[in-house]
């Protein structure tokens, strides 16, 4: 299999028991023992959906026995009614906190080709902006080697390997948006469609880079370091001053923000009289001054 491997390291792997984080260990472990300088540290979390999570954790806590990997795992109680957000970021935040403990370089997940373009039907279903599409990607303490690989391959290299994996039940609820894009939508692209569209999301990603980095610059110009000068925010155009604010706000590790956020800062930012303040995702604050913008 095709697979831009990390550079040697420690690294955390985040394994469910399913298919896709199947391959993912056993890909890693054959190229670690090849190499011999790497160290896999494998992570679990066990949300508490399904009555039946346990399995999959005593599933993967074997598998880490069987190769040899040092496992870690945590136990959440989201039951049945918990969203795909409050999953994804329950999942996230233990993945990071075993990166951190594990003194690793990076968390690996096994997301792969559909994965990417269903997260991006998603997004544009969602209403979401130009970073929407391209949501999906690699960063230095998250990586992805998958994301050119199609699930179909995956569960191929599985088969011929003769790997067993752990079935969530929870994949064929289409009440799930992630799953009705999955069963009802992807089948729809043909080859020739699923490249146009890979292709698409390839071009927005170099774009989406050059007006970052465009961004980044205008943020480290301002007069005083991590704010806004408010008279040449209020100058901008509005959705200028909308992807600015985000970029402003990204620069902060603050991420977990929605259009709806997003318009409602940029309005206030312009419009509020001097010393008010604003709530934001993560216990932060915008602070309105008369000539400036400043998050605490």
């Amino acid at each position: 299999m095709d697979v831009v491997l990390p550079t040697p390291g420690t690294y955390v792997l985040g394994v469910s028991g399913g298919v896709d984080s199947r391959v993912l260990l056993d890909v890693l472990h054959k190229h670690a023992q090849q190499g011999g300088r790497y160290k896999f540290v494998v992570a679990h979390l066990d949300h508490g959906i399904r009555k039946d999570s346990a399995e999959d954790r005593r599933f993967v806590q074997a598998l880490a026995k069987e190769y040899g990997l040092p496992f870690t795992y945590n136990t959440v109680d989201l039951g049945s009614g918990a969203s795909e957000a409050h999953a994804r970021a329950e999942r996230y935040a233990f993945l990071n906190h075993a990166r951190v403990a594990s003194d690793a370089q990076a968390v690996i997940t096994a997301h792969h080709q559909d994965d990417l373009l269903e997260t991006a039907i998603i997004n544009i279903l969602r209403g979401s902006g130009r970073k929407g599409l391209t949501a999906l990607s690699s960063r230095p303490e998250l990586l992805r080697p998958f994301l050119g690989v199609p699930k179909s391959e995956l569960v191929n290299y599985a088969k011929e390997q003769g790997l067993t994996w752990r079935e969530d039940t929870t994949n064929q609820d289409d009440t799930y948006l992630r799953n009705y894009v999955r069963h009802n939508m992807l089948p729809r692209f043909d080859d020739q469609a699923r490249a146009q569209f890979l292709a698409i999301i390839d071009k927005l990603q170099d774009l989406n880079f050059e007006l970052d980095t465009q961004l980044l610059e205008q943020l480290k110009a301002q007069d005083i370091p991590g704010t806004i000068n408010r008279l040449w925010f209020n100058s901008l155009p509005h959705i200028v001053a909308k992807e600015t604010l985000a970029t402003w706000l990204r620069t902060r590790q603050l991420r977990n923000f929605d259009s709806k956020t997003l318009e409602r800062l940029v309005v206030s930012a312009k419009a509020a009289r001097p010393g008010q303040q604003f709530s934001l995702p993560g216990d932060h604050i915008m602070k309105v001054g008369k000539d400036y913008l400043a998050l605490e």
